[in-house]
């Protein structure tokens, strides 16, 4: 049996008029709010975290990360039993193509949906295996004896040119008018370790925070809302959204 303890926290941050972030943990849907559980996996069970950052300065990013991330929910825990990981990966990249769709067809059958995205990054426990999921500029995190390490690539312009500082300017996200949406899906069952801690954020977070204040953070027993406050403490530029999944 593994035991995994979670925290996650969505905040609006000090400029924004509203929260286009959203968290996903099993069935629970965290926007503007804090949530708190801990769940007992055999090798047959199945869980799922997310983290949907709407995109700014679109229409309604709100609503493409909440249809994003619901119908997700619901697609992951509708999986037929038994896939091996070749066919969870063709799944997954089935479901990216169909969510795409439906944000899309919104956008073109209404004017105020037309163009909004959302990024998506994930960690997936399906029947013993984990796996990592990315979509666009929101980030995975291990957190291992002290030190951090981000595991997922940032789809966005600043890591194409090889720069360091992030750009707001992504590459790959679902809907906002990408037509060639991709999703990084990794296998990481063989890296998973007891005593781990996994960080999934948005760009509200690390925007805010450098890794050098996060690794502070979590060194010191922090959880999602602390990150998140000390976020909008830093500035507040974005919405900020996290989800911290302790082993």
């Amino acid at each position: 049996m593994i035991t995994i303890h979670m925290t996650a926290a969505s905040k609006v941050g000090c400029v924004r008029s509203q929260n286009e972030d959203m968290v996903l943990l099993g069935n629970h849907f965290v926007r503007n709010d804090k949530f708190e559980t801990r769940v007992d996996l055999t090798n047959g069970d199945r869980y799922i975290v997310a983290v949907a950052d709407g995109m700014g300065g679109h229409n309604r990013g709100d609503v493409a990360s909440s249809d994003a991330l619901h119908n997700l929910q619901f697609f992951f825990h509708d999986l037929p039993i038994g896939l091996n990981p070749e066919a969870i990966n063709q799944m997954f990249i089935g479901w990216l193509d169909h969510i795409n769709n439906i944000v899309a067809s919104k956008g073109r059958s209404d004017e105020q949906y037309k163009g909004m995205g959302t990024t998506l990054v994930g960690l997936v426990f399906y029947e013993g295996e984990f796996y990592s999921l990315n979509c666009g500029d929101s980030r995975l995190y291990r957190f291992r004896d002290g030190e951090l390490t981000q595991l997922t690539t940032d789809h966005s312009l600043s890591n194409m040119l090889g720069s360091s500082h992030h750009s707001n300017v992504i590459t790959n996200c679902i809907g906002g008018g990408c037509s060639t949406s991709f999703m990084d899906i990794v296998k990481m069952t063989a890296d998973v370790k007891e005593g781990d801690l996994y960080l999934l954020c948005s760009d509200g977070l690390t925007d805010m925070l450098p890794d050098s204040i996060i690794t502070t953070l979590l060194s010191t027993g922090s959880d999602a809302n602390n990150l998140c406050d000390a976020a909008v403490a830093a500035g507040g530029l974005d919405n900020v959204s996290c989800c911290i999944v302790q082993f």
